[in-house]
C-alpha cells in the first residue's frame, strides 16, 4: 500500500539561497531564484531523493516578522504552514551576512515546534567554517556548513536530513486497506460523490466552491470490502488562490492524497468544458505513477444522444494526450446514476497497476512489435535480446537492447503501445527502460 514521502521544510529570512539549495537538490530550475528579498511567495514543492529515500521538500518564502504587509504576513503563514507539515526542518541563514536580528526571529518560531530543526549555514563559497561559529548562539545546535552554489557540504547535510526522517513503522491493518483519493476542482461533486458511496452524508456538500478545506479519511464497505475514501479540497487555479495561505495549504493536502492513494479518482464536471486545472490535476497524478479513473460527473445534465459518450471521450483523447491509457467513467453522483461503474472500474485500474505479464508472452509482445517496426540511426538497427517485467504499480519493464540510443522517446511509445494492445494497462501508467548488453559472439 501507498506510503506518504517524509516532507522536508525549507525556511528563513529572505535572500539567505533557500531556492538555490532547493533547485539544486531537485535537480532542475523550479523554485525562481534572484538576488532579491521576497521573490518565492508561495511554498513550492518537488520530490526528490536521496540514497534511495525518497522524500518532499517545501521550498518557502522568506520570512519577514517585522513587515506587516499583506504579502509578508501571508508568507509568515505559509512558511508556518509548511512547518507544521514537515517531519524536517531546514534554517538557512546567510554565512556572508552573519547572525542577524531577522535570524533571532525566525530561531524564535522554530524553537517552539518539537520537530528535528537542522541549522544550515549557507554561502560559505570558500567554506571557512569558522563563520558558522556566531549561528551557535541561536541555540538551534551544530550549525552546517554548505554552499548551494557549488553543491559543497549537500551531501552531509541530506545525510543528516535522511537521518532525522521517521522510522517506518509496522504494517498496519489500516496500510492494508486500499486508499481511494478523490480529487478535483472546487464544485465539481466529489462530496456528493463520497457520500453517495458510503451511503450517507459524511462529507459537508455546498455549492459553495472551496467547502472542504482539509483532506478526510473516511473508511467505507464495498462488497462486503474495507476500503479508505480521501477526501480532498478543490484545487482552484493559481491565480485564484494569491494571498489565500488556507487554501494553498489544501493545494498541498490534494497533492498529499494523491501521494497517499492506491488509486485515484479525477472528478470533472461534465457540464462545464474541461479545463487548464482539471488537465493540471491529471498530470500530477500521472507523473506520480498513480492508478487513476477520470469521472465525468453531473452526467444528468447532459443532453444526450447516441453518439455524446463518444465525443466526450475524443474531446478527453485531446486534451489528456499525455495518458492515453486513462480509464474514463460517466456518471452522476446526485442521482446515482452509474454509480456502480465507479468501483468497478477502481477495483479494475488497481488490478491493472498490479497485473505481471510472464517473461515468455512480453517477449513475444516484443519479437511482434519489431517485426512491424525497427528503431535505426546511420544505418544501426535496434535489437532487443529480450525484455523482462521488474515491477508493478506501475508495471516497469526493461528491454536489453545493443544501444540504448536507439530507443527513443518515440519507440519506446511504440512499445508501450505495443504492450497496452496485447494486455489490459487501462487506468496505469506504465514505464519502460532499455539498458545495453553486448551482443553474444
Amino acid at each position: 500500500m501507498a506510503k506518504r514521502r517524509p516532507m522536508v521544510a525549507i525556511v528563513g529570512r529572505p535572500n539567505v539561497g533557500k531556492s538555490t539549495f532547493f533547485n539544486r537538490v531537485a535537480g532542475k530550475r523550479i523554485a525562481i531564484v534572484q538576488d532579491e528579498p521576497g521573490v518565492t511567495r508561495d511554498r513550492i514543492y518537488a520530490d526528490a531523493e536521496w540514497c534511495g529515500v525518497p522524500f518532499t521538500m517545501i521550498d518557502t518564502g522568506g520570512i519577514d516578522t517585522k513587515a506587516n504587509d499583506i504579502i509578508s504576513v501571508s508568507i509568515v503563514k505559509q512558511a508556518q504552514m509548511a512547518v507544521d507539515m514537515a517531519d524536517v526542518i531546514l534554517f538557512f541563514v546567510d554565512g556572508k551576512q552573519g547572525l542577524t536580528p531577522a535570524d533571532y526571529d525566525v530561531a524564535g518560531i522554530l524553537r517552539k515546534t518539537k520537530k528535528p530543526v537542522l541549522l544550515v549555514v549557507n554561502k560559505l563559497d570558500t567554506f571557512d567554517v569558522s563563520l558558522t561559529y556566531d549561528f551557535y548562539a541561536l541555540g538551534l545546535g551544530e550549525p552546517l556548513p554548505i554552499s548551494s552554489v557549488q553543491a559543497r557540504g549537500i551531501g552531509d547535510l541530506l545525510d543528516a536530513v535522511v537521518a532525522h526522517f521517521p522510522k517506518q513503522l509496522e504494517e498496519t491493518e489500516v496500510d492494508k486497506i486500499l486508499k481511494i483519493a478523490i480529487v478535483g476542482k472546487p464544485n465539481a461533486g466529489k462530496s456528493s460523490m463520497i457520500n453517495r458511496l458510503v451511503g450517507e452524508e459524511r462529507v459537508i456538500v455546498s455549492h459553495i466552491a472551496g467547502t472542504t478545506r482539509d483532506a478526510v479519511e473516511i473508511p467505507f464497505t464495498y462488497n462486503k470490502q474495507k476500503y479508505m475514501l480521501i477526501d480532498t479540497a478543490g484545487m482552484r487555479r493559481k491565480r485564484s488562490i494569491e494571498g489565500e495561505t488556507v487554501e494553498q495549504y489544501s493545494v498541498y493536502r490534494t497533492i498529499d492524497a494523491i501521494e497517499r492513494a492506491d488509486v485515484v479518482v479525477m472528478v470533472m464536471d461534465a457540464s462545464t468544458p474541461i479545463t487548464e486545472q482539471d488537465v493540471r490535476l491529471c498530470g500530477l497524478i500521472h507523473e506520480r505513477n498513480k492508478p487513476s479513473v477520470i469521472v465525468m460527473n453531473k452526467w444528468d445534465l447532459i443532453e444526450k444522444d447516441t453518439s455524446t459518450m463518444q465525443k466526450f471521450t475524443e474531446k478527453l483523447d485531446i486534451d489528456l494526450a499525455f495518458m492515453k491509457y486513462y480509464k474514463p467513467v460517466f456518471l452522476s453522483a446526485l442521482t446515482g446514476k452509474r454509480m456502480e461503474k465507479l468501483m468497478e472500474a477502481v477495483l479494475s485500474v488497481y488490478e491493472n497497476a498490479n497485473r505481471r505479464i510472464t517473461t515468455g508472452v512480453l517477449n513475444d509482445i516484443i519479437q511482434n512489435a519489431l517485426a512491424t517496426s525497427v528503431s535505426s540511426k546511420k544505418g544501426k538497427k535496434l535489437k532487443i535480446y529480450y525484455a523482462t517485467q521488474t515491477g508493478i504499480v506501475p508495471p516497469t519493464f526493461v528491454l536489453f537492447v545493443n544501444d540504448v540510443l536507439l530507443v527513443t522517446d518515440a519507440y519506446s511509445r511504440y512499445i508501450e503501445n505495443c504492450i497496452r494492445h496485447a494486455v489490459d494497462f487501462s487506468g496505469t501508467p506504465i514505464r519502460i527502460h532499455a539498458k545495453n548488453r553486448k551482443e553474444e559472439e
